[in-house]
């Protein structure tokens, strides 16, 4: 499959609308045949607000479009837009207005910024996260840093459930940082209603069918390698091209295994089996990621890539690096991101959309 002629539709030169909206002009076109990687831009014919892929254009050329056009067949039954959110169990929607920015509350002892958090800290530090104006809490009991080694299901469940219940009982939107499909579900029983698997329901043999039955939200995230070992040397042809390509063969086991294509979001990894070169490439090409045809995630904050960046060697002090690639991604139509500094992203971001689009409903 490597040596196959491919080509990919990278969107280019965004624009901003109303309602945080974000319009591509250009699109590169990238080729990939036998190893050899060609590139060419053309002018985007209709552009219009992106939620979802990029689609053919025919002679025209190619065009980015909420709907995927019906005689492109590649792209026909793409997902146009942002999961929406319904009520209880087993609802795939998720509506929310973009960018969606999701706090991070770690209840583990060894998280690479934020670890240490028991049940009670953890519970009030979710309640924070929602004040300061997180849309969804993510809640996790496994650390996946660099060099981490796997948890016990037992010992997870007792680290996030009593979280999960007390989050989504007060009403916030919680999610499930997992790779275990018991864990899954018993996060969806007490509350949650998305599931962030960083192995893209590759770890567990049970969760690709596990996540199907629950008919949830399921975050797609791309790591090469085990986090134990992932950091050692990671190695691309062409990083963003792999990572898409993965992403990409995902959606469609996950579509195979009865998971509704509207429940998918990708998420290419930042930090996870990669280089310093390799996240920064990446976060250059974000936007290819966008003709996937999903609500995309990006997730920087704290990584060690922003401390080599920014010269802070304290991740919990990485703030202000972070809060640029959020921006960064934002800016580039990136509809969710996860943080950990939840207050100083939002207010970055409330400058960055409304310089980007004054006459806009910012003010």
């Amino acid at each position: 499959a490597k040596l196959m002629r491919k080509e990919y539709f990278r969107p280019i030169g965004p624009s901003y609308g109303a309602g945080n909206s974000t319009s591509f002009h250009a699109v590169e076109i990238i080729t990939r045949d036998n190893g050899v990687v060609s590139r060419r831009i053309e002018p985007n014919q209709s552009p219009s607000p992106l939620w979802g892929g990029v689609r053919g254009g025919g002679r025209s050329g190619p065009s980015i479009s909420p709907v995927a056009s019906k005689d492109d067949t590649r792209r026909s039954d793409r997902h146009p837009g942002p999961p929406p959110r319904g009520e209880g169990e087993g609802s795939s929607s998720l509506a929310l207005a973009f960018p969606v920015v999701i706090g991070i509350v770690n209840v583990t002892p060894d998280s690479f910024s934020d670890g240490g958090m028991n049940a009670d800290s953890a519970i009030a530090h979710g309640f924070k996260l929602a004040e300061e104006g997180a849309a969804i809490v993510d809640v996790g009991g496994e650390s996946t840093r660099p060099g981490s080694d796997a948890v016990p299901e037992d010992v997870e469940l007792a680290r996030v459930i009593p979280v999960i219940e007390a989050l989504s009982r007060a009403g916030h939107v919680v999610s499930c940082d997992t790779r275990k499909a018991a864990v899954m579900r018993a996060a969806i029983a007490a509350g949650a209603t998305i599931i962030n698997d960083v192995s893209a329901l590759q770890y567990d043999p049970q969760s690709m069918e596990t996540v199907a039955k629950l008919g949830c939200p399921i975050i797609l995230m791309h790591a090469q390698g085990d986090p134990r070992t992932m950091q050692l040397s990671p190695i691309y042809n062409d990083v963003a091209l792999d990572v898409y390509d993965f992403l990409e063969a995902r959606i469609e086991a996950c579509i195979a295994a009865g998971v509704a294509r509207s429940a998918i979001i990708v998420d290419p990894g930042i930090g996870f089996g990669k280089s310093f070169r390799h996240n920064l490439d990446l976060l250059n090409q974000i936007t290819l990621f966008h003709s996937l045809g999903a609500p995309l995630m990006v997730g920087l904050s704290r990584k060690a890539f922003v401390g080599a960046l920014t010269g802070e060697k304290i991740a919990a002090a990485r703030v202000h690096g972070s809060v640029g690639g959020a921006v960064y991604a934002a800016l580039n139509g990136v509809q969710i991101i996860r943080v950990h500094d939840v207050k100083a992203t939002i207010a970055a971001l409330a400058v960055a959309q409304a310089a980007a689009d004054p006459a806009g409903s910012h003010l």
